[in-house]
Formats: structure tokens, sequence, C-alpha cells
């Protein structure tokens, strides 16, 4: 398997390659050269297997360079019952008949995103020490994704962990999270902003190429192609628990920020999972909702991206949404690299007269809605009271648009992507108290918290990395 750039200049590149970069040298994102097919008997042979197992068999499609022993004891070391708190690593709960949670939220930071973030911490570690290489990791996050990174690769002695987040827009647990970590390779920077303009700045950074290399920059945002590859495993597993055989379609709904987790989802479907719908849900922040309804890409600037109460998808600029169009327009990086200039030159583009609408209409499986504040809070309510289970707002999203376009015919699993107790002052306003902690978690708020606050300025960054690390 090699890897190209969804912009077209990048020569192919492997898994190992690609693992520890951010942006390709052209500006673009890793991509494989093609998409691997499952066959039915192989399906059906992954089917019961547990969740390590079914990972390395997942990975593998994608990772061939990559030693088959590393790569198995990777997942068995990363799922443990220990770290997810079931051997089921992501267990399917069922709300009623043909509608479930997919609960993804179990991990160390209780957000998805430690599911992709436990692996890929020893991937890292395994690269890094059999190249003697050290790495400073360079992200951007809007709550979860940076507490899943610092958490998965704190005290590790290759690695140095730089986290842009936006400076008061997460929830006091997400900051807490984070901002208490005292091990000496995690630095935390707050930016006066939002979460565009920490991608903005970390795009930036990886542009330079001559910074990246003197400064080993890797990444960890789901621009890194490993983030993808790891949650594309639990589409396969939920499929499975939601279903007999696999003759059965399935829809999955997913709160949808930097398009990361759906377009996992997309990849599984590529490769051959009986996907039927892929349901996009966004918050306010609605750039993605506006393209899956009119084909018009519009990203929203800093002024315009709201500040909502499901924070980790006041997204306006989403990283992955690029892997997509460059599936869409048959893997046409020129087209690609052309659209993406009408992006910085004209705001952004349209493709409703293109012929790669026609494949994301009548090919892509994707519907999207728009889930608001009340919306939330409603929901929340609604699932409390009808299957006495509490869920997170970015969840909430999720669980309002798939219940809006449901088809009672075909299971319906929507991703929960958080836990509710990081969105305490939401969840108290839907339903009059907190939603439970687990053990471990009372009081994190009150921890010594440290973080650097900066403007978004890319060499101001770029300064604060060279100080930090020579």
């Amino acid at each position: 398997m090699k890897y190209v750039s969804t912009r077209g200049h990048a020569a192919g590149q492997s898994f190992t390659d690609i693992l520890l970069e951010g942006l390709a040298p052209d500006g673009g994102l890793a991509v494989p050269e093609q998409w691997p097919r499952i066959m039915r008997p192989k399906l059906d042979a992954m089917r019961d297997l547990a969740y390590p197992q079914l990972a390395f068999e997942i990975l593998r499609f994608f990772a061939d360079d990559f030693p088959g022993a590393a790569l198995k004891a990777a997942c068995e070391k990363a799922y443990t019952k220990e770290a997810f708190g079931a051997p089921e690593i992501t267990p399917l709960r069922t709300l009623e008949p043909n509608l479930h949670l997919l609960a993804c939220s179990n991990g160390p930071t209780l957000a998805f995103k430690d599911i992709a973030m436990q692996l890929i911490g020893h991937l890292f570690e395994f690269v890094l020490e059999r190249q003697d290489r050290t790495l400073n990791v360079l992200g951007a996050t809007s709550g979860d994704t940076g507490s899943a990174a610092e958490h998965a690769l704190k005290g590790k002695s290759r690695v140095n962990v730089f986290m842009l987040s936006p400076h008061g827009r997460m929830s006091p647990f997400q900051r807490a999270q984070m901002y208490a970590l005292a091990d000496a390779n995690i630095f935390n920077i707050a930016v006066e902003g939002v979460f565009d303009d920490c991608q903005d700045m970390v795009k930036a950074v990886n542009a330079d190429a001559a910074f990246k290399e003197r400064h080993a920059i890797g990444a960890v945002n789901s621009i890194n192609w490993a983030r993808i590859v790891a949650q594309v495993v639990y589409y396969f597993k939920g499929y499975f628990a939601a279903t007999a055989s696999n003759d059965e379609p399935v829809s999955f709904a997913v709160p949808s920020g930097n398009f990361g987790n759906i377009f996992a989802a997309h990849v599984a479907k590529r490769m051959g999972l009986p996907i039927k719908r892929l349901v996009l849900a966004t918050n306010e922040n609605d750039v993605l909702d506006e393209f899956f309804r009119t084909g018009r890409y519009r990203p929203r600037g800093t002024a315009e991206t709201h500040a909502t109460s499901s924070p980790s998808m006041d997204i306006s600029k989403a990283s992955n949404f690029e892997r997509f169009i460059w599936d869409m327009v048959e893997q046409d990086g020129e087209k690609v690299r052309w659209l993406w200039k009408q992006v910085e030159e004209k705001g952004g583009f349209d493709l409703s007269g293109d012929r790669a609408w026609e494949r994301i209409e009548d090919e892509s499986g994707f519907v999207s809605g728009r889930s608001l504040h009340a919306d939330r809070i409603a929901t929340i309510r609604q699932v409390k009271k009808d299957y006495g289970v509490v869920i997170d707002p970015h969840t909430a999203d999720g669980v309002k648009i798939g219940l809006r376009i449901r088809d009672r015919g075909t299971p319906m699993v929507c991703v929960e992507t958080a836990l509710p107790a990081k969105f305490e002052a939401t969840i108290v306003e839907a339903l009059g108290e907190p939603a439970p902690r687990p053990p471990g978690y009372e009081g994190i708020e009150s921890l010594p918290q440290r973080c650097d606050v900066m403007k978004p300025d890319a060499e101001a960054l770029k300064a604060y990395i060279h100080g930090k690390v020579g």
C-alpha cells in the first residue's frame, strides 16, 4: 500500500513514512493510492474477532510495511479492558429495536479520540526507537484530541507534544484534562481565537518545510492518516454488533466537526462494509451541512464561528473534508489543488453543477442536518426519559439528526463521541443535575493548571517551539 497527496504532487510513500508527518510536502493530506476491498469470506471471518484482533486485521491492509508482530503487539497493548473499561472496547447499547449507541468514549480521557490515540502512542514509540529519532508533535484541538494525545504520549522520552487550543472555548473539564498535566514533554498553548485559528497555525508551521525538518515536526490531528485508519475499526465492530449477518445494511449517525470521524466511516464503506447512510450532524457551525444540502462549500471566518454547547464541533474548516472531495472527484489531485485555491482566493467553491456532485448524491450515502442548543437540551432530556441513558451534547447532535433521518427498517447506530461528565453545565441545564463521573475524575477542575497564552501567529509559534527544543 502506497500513499499519495490529495493535491497530487507527493510521491508514493509507505505507511511508516507518513506516520510521523503532518501535511504532505505540497500542502495536501496523505491518502492511499487505492482503497482495499474486503471480500465476503474475509468479512465473515472478521465478524467474531475480539477488538485487538479486528484492529490488527484492518490496519494491516493500510500498514503492510509495518512489521506484523509489532503491529499486532501495538493493537494488543492499546485495546485492553483496563484502558477502556470493557473487553469490547466500543460496546453497543441498544435503546430500542434498530436504534443503538456505539460507546466510543470509555478511554482514559472519556472521548472517542482515545481509540486512535492509544494506538498511535504505541506506533510512534516503536518507529522512533527503531529509527533512533525524536519527534515534536504539533496539534490543534477543539477539546478532545488534545487531551487524548497528551494522555497517550505523556512521559514518552522521544516525543514532545505542543498542543494548541482556543482560549476560553473548551469546557472546564476539557481544560483540566490538558492543562493539569505536569509531564515535562507536554506543552499547552491557549490561542486567542477559535479552533480554526489553531488549525491554521499548525498548517502554517507544517508548510515551512525547513522548520518542519529541522525541528522534527509531526502530527496527531486527524490530518494524520493513522488516526483515520484506527477509527475505521469501530465502524466494523459496531456493524457486527448491530447485525446478525453481513447481508444487512446499517446506517451511522456521527456528530461532525473536523470530519475525521465520519470520514473513517466513509473509508469503511469504501472497503465494502454494508453501510446504507452516513448521517452527518453539525451544530450551529453548519458549513458541512450546507455543503451536503447544496453542493456549496463556504468555510467561515473566526467572527462567524459560534461558541456552542457542543464545543468540540465549533469548527468551520474541516481538514478531512479535503480527503473526501479527493475521493469524489475521482482522486484528481490537480482538481483538489484548484478547489482549495478557490477556498483561499474566493472563500469557497460550488460543486452542485459538477459530475462529482452526482457521485456524492448517488453513491456516497451522505445525508446531513443541523442541531441547535435547544435541540441538544431537548434530545438529552428525551433520551434520559425514554431510555434512562444520559448522553453528552455532541452525541445529542448526532442522535437528533439520526432520529430525524432514520429509516426504521435499517439499524441506526449513533456514535457516542464523549461522556456527559465532560460537559457539566449543559447536562445540568438539561436534567437539573450533573452526570455521574467515572472514578478518578472527581474534582479534576480544581487541580493546578499550566498553559501559555498566544495570539494566532504562526511565527510566534515557531519561536516558541524553537525556544523549548532548540
